[in-house]
Formats: C-alpha cells, structure tokens, sequence
C-alpha cells in the first residue's frame, strides 16, 4: 500500500518543487521528505521505461526507509556515514551525495530526457499502472492527463491491446474521480509542522500566547495552510523569528502584523501577531469555520455588537476587548464552543440551550484495538509492541495481525495464527499485569462477502476486526452486503476502518451508511475511528451519526510500528469532531468492562 500511497503524494511534493521540469535545479536544503519523493519519482519513471523490476524496488524501499527515519540524511551525510542508512549501498548513496552536494541530480535529468516527466501524472489514475501508462505513450502518444482524457473520450484507446470499450469507460470515471480530490493536505503532515513552529514561537522573548487557527486547530481531515496567531505586543521580532526559521525557503508576503512562508517541503504557513488583549477574539475569528463565525456575527448584532477579529465593539464605538476565546462566547451568551464543533453544525444552538457534548479526551483512552506486529506487515515484535503501548501509558492492547488472504501484507494461516497465540502469551508472562494484551485478527471481508478464517477459529480468539481492503469499487449493494454479513456475524466485535478510505489517494467505498451505522448499533458491533492521518475513517459526520444511533465506536491507531502509537489525538480529534463522548467509545471503558463486551 505504501507503494501506492508514494506515487500519488510524493509526486505532488515533486509538483509543487517544480522538479518535474527537465534541468530544474533543486533546493541543496533537501529533508529526507524530498529525498524520498525524488526516489519514488525515478521509481516511476523507471517503470514506466519498463526498467528490471529490482531497480525500482531499490528505489522504492529506499523512498521508504527515508522517510521513516528519525533522523535527517543531511547528518549522516556530513558525518560521510550515508552508507548506514537502511537500504541504501553505494549507487543510492552516491545520488543522495550529489543531491546534497549540488541540488541535482544528472541521473533523473537524463532519466527526464528518455520519459516524459509528466507520465507520472496518470499514475494518480485509479486503475492505470505503469504498463498501462506505458502502452498510452508508446501507442497512443499520450504524455498528459488531459491527453488521456481527449484520447479516451475520442474513443482511441479501446483498440489497444488489453483494452476495450469497459476499460475505457473505466480511465474516463477514474479522471473524473481525480478531478473530485481535494488538493489539500493531509492533517498528519500539517499538525507536527504546526506543533514545532508554534514550540518554536513560545519560546520567545515578549510571546504571551500562541496557537494554531483554521481547519487545523478544527483537526479537519484535510487542510489548506497552517495557520499561526501569537499574542504578543511587538511583532517585529516574532515575524522574524518566524520568517528566518529553517526549512523556510521563501518569504511570500510580510507586513507589520502578519508573514506568510512556504517551506522546503512546499508546505506554507501564515503567522498574525496581535496584542494580548486582543487575543481572543482573533483566534476565535482565525479558527472558523466561516459559518461558524458568520453565526457569531449574527449573535453579536442582536446584542447590539459588531464582532471582528480584533474586538467586539458597542454601538457608540467602544471597544469590549477579550484575551481569550472563552471572554468571546462569554460576551455572546454562549457556552463556549470547542474548535472541533465550529462547523455550524448546530453547536451554537447547542451552546444557547446547554447541550454541547462534554467531549472525549485523549487522556480517557485506555486501549488500542488495532495493532500490527512483523508476524504480518508491521515492524516490531509482540512484546516490541507491547513494551511500547506500556511506555506511553496504554493498560489494553490488542494484537491484530492480518488474515490469510492478504497475501500482499503476509497474511496469517490459521497455523500461524495459532502460533502467534502463543508469542502473546510469552509477552504477557512478562510484563506482567502492568498491560492487557489481547490476540485477535485483522479479518479480511472477502470480495464475495465471506469472512477469511472460519468460524470455529474466530471464536478462538479474544478479539475480531473485520475490515475491507478488497474490492472497494463494487456496487454499493455488493459492498454493503459484505460489510453488513460481518457486522452480523456473532464473532466480529468491530469494523475496521469502515469505509476503506485512504486519504488522498482512495475514495471510500459506496456504502449505504445508514444501514451499515444502524446494523451495528443493533449489534452493538464497534466501528472504529482509524486514527492514522491516511484514513480518518469513520469521519466526524460518520462518527456523529453512529452516536446518534447508538453505536459504538473505537479510536484504534493501526499501529504498524511502535511510533504509529502516537497517532492516537488524530482519532481522538476526529471523534471530538463528531460530538463523542467517552461512554460510547469502548476504549474508555475498564478491563472488565471492555472484557465483558468482548464476550458476547
């Protein structure tokens, strides 16, 4: 999957660079974001050419390996120790040299020379491979995304080889399907650059407050710029700081008040510098949503107020100044409102009449659900794992290695699986009762509804995630049927990432949700909040609705190695985003208590 996910979001990083032009000269201050994104770029290209396929493979695990690391290759590099990255031998390291030595590199411009640079685009296509991409240029001359869309539409590709007037019919819904993607950015890439800037920001001299605004600070799935506010009353400095920082490559706009930059990585982030006793009102104002504050305004005027960024101001002209958000719904009669609501989705009438939620909190989760080891395609071992879940204060964790039929992510047979158990019950002996390790599967939904391992060996285990991975794209009876089949089998305790969304990449299944949300409520089957910033899945409105019903709900991180763990606020934040509650979510409940449900 990872594969996949390389081609459509690294190449977008290579998009915004601008390094998909022939003899463009890249910025020597590469991260090794930018490194990966080149690799996986000269993976694509070399598939595409029709290269032996270890080389792309090369290029891909060290894509990979970059990308997972700790720490900058620009370290290893100046300490001449590039040769100890995972992955990478003499020929890779000698490309990372020049990369940082000269912000180029001589192989992909020739490479760019030999393949035109923008076949990658189609690679974003669902359904077209670099065979397909391949037989498009060669046969049909088509270079470009919209040369695909002409050939297609002008009926010229259902004569080639493999094709037919279905599969054509199949490129022109896939184009259609890109075109519907957002070109924003993934929360789990916007937050940690916000959380370092804003680190970075409080530390300084004169700095009273700061703060994230805009559908960050509402933890939206996807987001536009980060958004930065800091209460301070001379800005000089703070813009400084903030414009100097490393990693800025350009300065796009500085005033007095405000700056705005764009990073190496293409990321941008804007910063506004108030005064502390106007703080309030402007990161109420920055954080949105637009209907949310347009709803405020309309409050503010019954009141005979007029609310603004900078104060909310009386009909004679005199300012009501508030250092904090909370002063802001103070002064408007509210309760106040927390920023994952803002979406005016009935908050604000819930905050006049008493009934916001009194919303999870991270500190409330006991458990992760949803855990991969190396017994399948995750890179630790059970009691890694399990030391790591015990090291971040997790009391529950449970095992859930994936199915036979994924062979694509090692798969376990029921032999496997069974030996597993007993790695588990290893790992438990020795940690002792300072963590609950559960031994479950990630159970694989099989295309024609069947569940992946048998009944009598479900029954075995302590937990049972059923997911989908598989056909995604049947019609949404289908897909609805085998989501619904699992959901009623009396051994399945939770669906896995319900849709099987994969963000930006993969549009979720077409699923008829209400009946998918109201069968587990019936069932008291779990749906889980998958916390890893790819999926978000089930979202907020999802979320909201199942609660409604009464279902429950899990925040499962899907670890794949120890750090995944940390990924647990961004479920959190989607949950919060959907008005949860702790008691509905299983995760918050005791041992006994999560034990009991499991039971039955």
């Amino acid at each position: 999957m990872l594969a996949v996910r390389q081609r459509a979001v690294k190449q977008s990083s290579c998009q915004q660079r601008g390094w998909l032009q022939p003899g463009v000269i890249m910025s020597k201050l590469l991260t090794n974001r930018d490194l990966a994104a080149i690799f996986t770029l000269i993976a694509n290209l070399l598939e595409i050419k029709g290269e032996v396929v270890f080389k792309t493979l090369a290029y891909r695990k060290a894509a990979e390996n970059l990308e997972q690391m700790g720490q900058e290759a620009r370290a290893l590099w100046s300490a001449g120790q590039l040769r100890e990255l995972p992955g990478i031998g003499k020929a890779l390291a000698d490309k990372i040299d020049e990369l940082l030595r000269t912000g180029r590199l001589r192989f992909l411009d020739e490479l760019k020379q030999a393949v035109p640079v923008t076949l990658v685009e189609l690679l974003q296509v669902p359904d077209v491979g670099p065979k397909k991409v391949r037989l498009f240029w060669q046969t049909a001359q088509v270079t470009t995304l919209a040369e695909l869309e002409a050939a297609a539409r002008g009926g010229r590709l259902a004569g080639l080889a493999g094709m037919g007037p279905k599969s054509e019919a199949k490129i022109l819904a896939g184009l259609e399907a890109l075109k519907r993607r957002p070109s924003k950015l993934l929360l789990g890439d916007a937050l940690p650059l916000a959380d370092e800037l804003l680190a970075m920001l409080r530390a300084l001299p004169g700095v009273a407050a700061a703060a994230a605004g805009g559908s960050v600070r509402r933890m939206r799935a996807l987001v536009g710029d980060v958004d930065l506010l800091v209460a301070a009353e001379d800005a000089a400095p703070v813009l400084a700081a903030f414009t100097s920082y490393g990693g800025v490559a350009h300065v796009l706009a500085q005033g007095g008040t405000k700056a705005s930059v764009e990073f190496h990585t293409g990321l941008r982030a804007q910063l506004w510098v108030h005064p502390p006793a106007r703080f309030g009102t402007a990161l109420q104002y920055a954080t949105g949503s637009k209907d949310h504050n347009v709803r405020l305004r309309e409050i503010a005027r019954t009141k005979k107020l007029s609310l603004s960024e900078h104060a909310l101001t009386r009909a004679n002209g005199k300012e009501l100044l508030c250092a904090s958000e909370e002063e802001v719904y103070a002064a408007l009669g509210l309760a106040f409102i927390a920023p994952e609501l803002r979406e005016d989705q009935g908050e604000v009438q819930a905050a006049q009449n008493g009934s916001l939620p009194l919303l999870l909190e991270r500190a409330q989760l006991r458990a992760d659900l949803h855990a991969h080891t190396n017994w399948s395609d995750g890179k630790d071992s059970v009691l890694e794992l399990a030391q790591a879940a015990q090291a971040r204060g997790i009391k529950i964790l449970a095992i859930t290695d994936h199915s036979r039929s994924l062979a694509i992510a090692n798969g376990l047979s029921v032999e496997r699986l069974r030996a597993q158990a007993a790695e588990v019950a290893a790992a438990q002996h020795k940690l002792g009762s300072s963590i609950k390790l559960l031994h479950g599967t990630e159970l694989e939904i099989n295309a024609d509804g069947t569940l992946d391992y048998p009944d009598e060996v479900l029954a075995g285990l302590d937990i049972v995630v059923a997911s989908l991975h598989m056909g995604l794209k049947q019609p949404r009876a289908e897909v609805t049927a085998r989501l619904l089949g699992a959901i009623n089998n009396p051994h399945v305790d939770m669906i896995g990432h319900p849709t099987g969304r994969r963000l930006p990449d993969r549009e979720p299944a077409d699923l008829d949700m209400e009946a998918v949300l109201s069968a587990a409520a019936a069932t008291g089957t779990a749906l889980e909040i998958n916390a890893n910033p790819a999926r978000l899945d089930l979202d907020g409105s999802h979320v909201r609705r199942a609660l409604a019903l009464g279902a429950y709900v899990a925040i499962n991180t899907d670890a794949h190695k120890a750090h995944d763990l940390d990924l647990m606020p961004y479920g959190v934040g989607t949950a919060r985003r959907g008005w949860c509650e702790a008691a509905q979510v299983v995760n918050t409940w005791t041992e006994k208590e999560l034990l009991k449900w499991l039971s039955h």
